[in-house]
């Protein structure tokens, strides 16, 4: 099942609260995370996987239910039933600014997978 919201601003900061949470404000500043929150991973102030490995990572958690949002757009997916997503299934296009920044979210804010608008950042996987 999917179901479809507009809590982006609130997903992105329930993110932000989650897995950059042990950074200051000053140093959310230093790495511009209130413009991309993937910058967590690409100034490297997490550690993270990337690439090929970030995939695999993505294809084997069990996702009874997560969440899929962007930087730029106030929709929020819910998926429920989520254990055959894959990168593949997520809505991306590079060339259009609004659906290139794409966050995936496990329910329990374990995990999240990111893709990125830049071809040589990402994409980046961080959790278990």
């Amino acid at each position: 099942m999917l179901e479809r919201l507009n809590w982006g601003g609130y997903f992105r900061k329930s993110w932000e609260n989650t897995f950059a949470n042990h950074l200051s404000t000053e140093e959310k500043n230093a790495i511009y995370l209130d413009s991309f929150l993937w910058h967590l991973c690409s100034w490297e102030a997490v550690k993270c996987s990337t690439k090929e490995e970030a995939v695999r990572l993505l294809h084997a958690q069990k996702k009874d239910r997560c969440f899929i949002f962007y930087q730029h757009l106030d929709i929020v997916y819910t998926v429920e039933n989520a254990k055959s997503l894959n990168v593949l299934d997520l809505r991306y296009d590079s060339s259009h600014m609004l659906y290139s920044d794409i966050y995936v979210m496990d329910w329990e804010k374990k995990w999240t997978f990111m893709m990125t608008h830049e071809e040589e950042c990402g994409p980046y996987f961080i959790g278990t």
